[in-house]
Protein backbone atom coordinates (compact mmCIF):
# COMPACT_ATOMS: atom_id res chain seq x y z
CA UNK A 1 0.00 0.00 0.00
CA UNK A 2 3.22 2.50 0.82
CA UNK A 3 4.18 1.80 -2.45
CA UNK A 4 1.38 3.11 -4.41
CA UNK A 5 0.62 6.01 -1.67
CA UNK A 6 3.72 7.63 -2.15
CA UNK A 7 4.56 8.20 -5.66
CA UNK A 8 0.54 9.52 -5.56
CA UNK A 9 1.39 12.11 -2.43
CA UNK A 10 4.95 13.26 -4.15
CA UNK A 11 2.92 13.33 -7.79
CA UNK A 12 0.10 15.40 -6.25
CA UNK A 13 2.28 17.46 -4.65
CA UNK A 14 4.85 18.22 -7.78
CA UNK A 15 1.53 18.96 -9.18
CA UNK A 16 0.27 21.54 -7.41
CA UNK A 17 3.58 22.97 -6.86
CA UNK A 18 4.10 23.36 -10.68
CA UNK A 19 0.59 24.81 -10.72
CA UNK A 20 1.49 27.60 -8.20
CA UNK A 21 4.83 28.12 -10.07
CA UNK A 22 3.26 29.01 -13.43
CA UNK A 23 0.67 31.28 -12.11
CA UNK A 24 3.11 33.20 -9.60
CA UNK A 25 4.96 33.39 -12.62
CA UNK A 26 2.13 35.18 -14.39
CA UNK A 27 1.39 37.33 -11.50
CA UNK A 28 4.96 38.87 -11.21
CA UNK A 29 3.76 41.72 -9.40
CA UNK A 30 1.63 40.42 -6.81
CA UNK A 31 4.42 38.29 -6.16
CA UNK A 32 6.80 40.79 -5.22
CA UNK A 33 4.36 43.01 -3.35
CA UNK A 34 5.19 40.91 0.60
CA UNK A 35 8.77 41.35 -0.13
CA UNK A 36 8.62 45.06 -1.34
CA UNK A 37 6.20 45.88 2.25
CA UNK A 38 8.80 44.33 4.29
CA UNK A 39 11.40 46.42 2.09
CA UNK A 40 9.13 49.68 2.96
CA UNK A 41 8.44 48.90 6.89
CA UNK A 42 12.25 48.35 7.36
CA UNK A 43 13.29 51.50 5.38
CA UNK A 44 10.08 53.31 7.67
CA UNK A 45 11.47 52.67 10.68
CA UNK A 46 15.13 53.16 10.20
CA UNK A 47 13.71 57.20 8.96
CA UNK A 48 11.36 57.37 12.19
CA UNK A 49 14.16 56.85 14.24
CA UNK A 50 16.57 59.05 12.54
CA UNK A 51 19.14 56.93 11.49
CA UNK A 52 20.71 56.96 14.67
CA UNK A 53 22.93 53.74 14.89
CA UNK A 54 22.78 53.20 19.02
CA UNK A 55 19.00 53.29 18.45
CA UNK A 56 18.51 51.17 15.29
CA UNK A 57 20.70 48.23 16.63
CA UNK A 58 18.54 47.90 19.68
CA UNK A 59 15.23 47.40 17.81
CA UNK A 60 16.63 45.78 14.69
CA UNK A 61 15.52 42.12 15.21
CA UNK A 62 12.15 43.56 16.48
CA UNK A 63 11.19 45.61 13.79
CA UNK A 64 13.20 42.43 10.84
CA UNK A 65 10.61 40.54 12.75
CA UNK A 66 7.61 42.55 12.80
CA UNK A 67 8.63 43.21 8.46
CA UNK A 68 8.10 39.39 8.01
CA UNK A 69 5.31 38.93 10.06
CA UNK A 70 3.43 41.85 8.38
CA UNK A 71 4.43 40.60 4.74
CA UNK A 72 3.16 37.46 5.25
CA UNK A 73 0.21 38.24 6.94
CA UNK A 74 -0.44 40.62 3.46
CA UNK A 75 -0.72 37.30 1.21
CA UNK A 76 -2.81 35.31 3.66
CA UNK A 77 -6.43 36.10 2.55
CA UNK A 78 -5.41 34.85 -0.81
CA UNK A 79 -4.26 31.38 0.01
CA UNK A 80 -6.96 29.51 -0.53
CA UNK A 81 -9.21 32.11 -1.70
CA UNK A 82 -8.72 31.59 -5.58
CA UNK A 83 -9.03 28.03 -5.53
CA UNK A 84 -12.34 28.20 -3.42
CA UNK A 85 -13.11 30.89 -6.33
CA UNK A 86 -12.69 28.54 -9.27
CA UNK A 87 -13.70 25.75 -7.71
CA UNK A 88 -10.15 23.90 -7.21
CA UNK A 89 -10.98 23.26 -3.25
CA UNK A 90 -13.43 20.82 -4.45
CA UNK A 91 -11.36 19.44 -6.61
CA UNK A 92 -8.95 19.42 -3.88
CA UNK A 93 -11.72 17.19 -1.88
CA UNK A 94 -12.33 14.80 -4.47
CA UNK A 95 -8.26 14.04 -5.24
CA UNK A 96 -7.53 10.46 -3.97
CA UNK A 97 -4.68 12.36 -1.68
CA UNK A 98 -5.70 13.61 1.83
CA UNK A 99 -7.04 16.95 1.52
CA UNK A 100 -3.90 18.14 4.48
CA UNK A 101 -1.29 16.85 2.50
CA UNK A 102 -2.55 19.49 -0.42
CA UNK A 103 -3.24 22.66 2.38
CA UNK A 104 0.61 21.16 3.83
CA UNK A 105 2.35 21.83 -0.08
CA UNK A 106 0.20 24.76 -0.45
CA UNK A 107 1.33 26.38 2.47
CA UNK A 108 5.22 25.38 1.95
CA UNK A 109 4.65 27.28 -0.94
CA UNK A 110 2.89 30.45 0.34
CA UNK A 111 6.35 30.27 2.92
CA UNK A 112 8.62 29.94 0.17
CA UNK A 113 7.05 32.79 -1.61
CA UNK A 114 6.68 34.93 1.05
CA UNK A 115 8.98 34.26 4.29
CA UNK A 116 12.18 32.55 2.25
CA UNK A 117 13.06 35.33 0.31
CA UNK A 118 13.03 37.62 2.91
CA UNK A 119 14.94 35.34 4.98
CA UNK A 120 17.44 34.95 2.30
CA UNK A 121 17.66 39.26 2.57
CA UNK A 122 17.83 38.93 6.11
CA UNK A 123 21.22 39.89 6.46
CA UNK A 124 21.05 42.86 3.75
CA UNK A 125 18.39 44.36 5.99
CA UNK A 126 20.16 44.07 8.85
CA UNK A 127 22.77 45.62 7.51
CA UNK A 128 20.16 48.56 7.07
CA UNK A 129 19.18 48.63 10.40
CA UNK A 130 22.85 48.27 11.90
CA UNK A 131 21.98 44.75 13.78
CA UNK A 132 25.55 43.43 15.57
CA UNK A 133 26.56 40.93 14.11
CA UNK A 134 26.98 38.74 16.95
CA UNK A 135 22.68 38.65 17.01
CA UNK A 136 22.43 37.64 13.53
CA UNK A 137 23.14 33.61 13.48
CA UNK A 138 20.45 33.78 16.53
CA UNK A 139 17.78 35.86 14.39
CA UNK A 140 18.41 33.53 11.16
CA UNK A 141 17.45 30.72 13.53
CA UNK A 142 14.42 31.83 15.11
CA UNK A 143 13.02 33.13 11.87
CA UNK A 144 14.02 29.46 10.15
CA UNK A 145 11.65 28.17 12.73
CA UNK A 146 9.25 30.68 13.34
CA UNK A 147 8.27 31.36 9.67
CA UNK A 148 7.01 27.93 8.72
CA UNK A 149 5.26 28.03 11.95
CA UNK A 150 3.62 31.67 10.97
CA UNK A 151 2.20 30.03 7.66
CA UNK A 152 0.74 27.32 9.38
CA UNK A 153 -1.17 28.96 11.49
CA UNK A 154 -1.85 31.68 8.71
CA UNK A 155 -3.59 28.29 7.01
CA UNK A 156 -5.85 27.64 9.49
CA UNK A 157 -6.86 31.42 9.60
CA UNK A 158 -7.72 31.12 5.76
CA UNK A 159 -8.82 28.21 5.65
CA UNK A 160 -11.84 29.21 8.51
CA UNK A 161 -12.56 32.19 6.33
CA UNK A 162 -12.59 30.94 2.46
CA UNK A 163 -16.18 30.87 2.61
CA UNK A 164 -16.45 34.96 3.67
CA UNK A 165 -16.54 37.64 1.30
CA UNK A 166 -13.65 40.19 1.71
CA UNK A 167 -12.47 38.69 5.03
CA UNK A 168 -9.06 40.27 4.60
CA UNK A 169 -9.18 42.38 7.98
CA UNK A 170 -11.17 39.31 9.66
CA UNK A 171 -8.24 37.13 8.73
CA UNK A 172 -5.69 39.79 10.12
CA UNK A 173 -8.06 40.11 13.48
CA UNK A 174 -7.63 36.51 13.75
CA UNK A 175 -4.34 36.00 12.87
CA UNK A 176 -2.72 38.47 14.62
CA UNK A 177 -3.31 36.92 18.77
CA UNK A 178 -2.34 33.73 17.24
CA UNK A 179 1.02 35.42 15.90
CA UNK A 180 2.18 36.96 19.12
CA UNK A 181 3.79 34.04 21.05
CA UNK A 182 5.89 33.09 17.77
CA UNK A 183 6.99 36.90 17.17
CA UNK A 184 7.77 37.12 21.31
CA UNK A 185 9.65 34.25 21.65
CA UNK A 186 11.50 34.81 18.09
CA UNK A 187 12.45 38.36 18.92
CA UNK A 188 12.94 37.52 22.28
CA UNK A 189 15.55 34.96 21.34
CA UNK A 190 17.56 37.73 19.66
CA UNK A 191 17.08 40.05 23.07
CA UNK A 192 18.53 37.11 25.08
CA UNK A 193 21.74 36.90 23.30
CA UNK A 194 22.36 40.42 23.16
CA UNK A 195 22.12 40.40 26.84
CA UNK A 196 24.33 37.94 26.65
CA UNK A 197 22.04 35.19 28.07
CA UNK A 198 21.52 31.79 26.04
CA UNK A 199 18.64 31.77 23.43
CA UNK A 200 18.37 27.94 23.23
CA UNK A 201 15.49 28.24 25.49
CA UNK A 202 13.34 30.12 22.99
CA UNK A 203 14.71 28.36 19.99
CA UNK A 204 13.60 25.33 21.79
CA UNK A 205 10.04 26.39 21.91
CA UNK A 206 9.70 28.14 18.47
CA UNK A 207 11.27 24.68 17.00
CA UNK A 208 8.49 22.75 19.55
CA UNK A 209 5.97 24.68 18.30
CA UNK A 210 6.77 24.15 14.75
CA UNK A 211 6.88 20.68 15.15
CA UNK A 212 3.70 20.35 16.33
CA UNK A 213 1.56 22.46 14.28
CA UNK A 214 3.41 20.44 11.38
CA UNK A 215 0.96 17.69 12.40
CA UNK A 216 -1.92 19.34 13.30
CA UNK A 217 -1.97 22.86 11.27
CA UNK A 218 -3.01 21.18 7.88
CA UNK A 219 -5.24 18.77 9.52
CA UNK A 220 -7.36 21.20 11.21
CA UNK A 221 -7.28 24.11 7.91
CA UNK A 222 -8.33 20.85 5.69
CA UNK A 223 -11.46 20.50 8.25
CA UNK A 224 -12.44 23.92 8.11
CA UNK A 225 -11.80 23.89 4.13
CA UNK A 226 -14.41 20.96 4.49
CA UNK A 227 -16.52 22.76 6.88
CA UNK A 228 -16.81 26.27 4.46
CA UNK A 229 -17.37 24.08 1.74
CA UNK A 230 -20.07 22.28 2.74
Amino acid sequence: MSASTTPSLVGAARALLVRDSRLLWRRRGDALQPALFALLVVVLFALGLGGEKTALSKVAAAVLWLAVLLAGLLSLDTLFRGDAEDGSLEQWMLAPVPLAWLVGVRTFMHWATTALPLLIATPFLGELLYLPHRELGVLMTSLALGTPLLSLIGAVVAALTVGMRRSGILVALLALPLYVPVLVFGAGSVAACAQGLDPTGALLLLGAGLAVALVLAPLAAAAAIRIALS
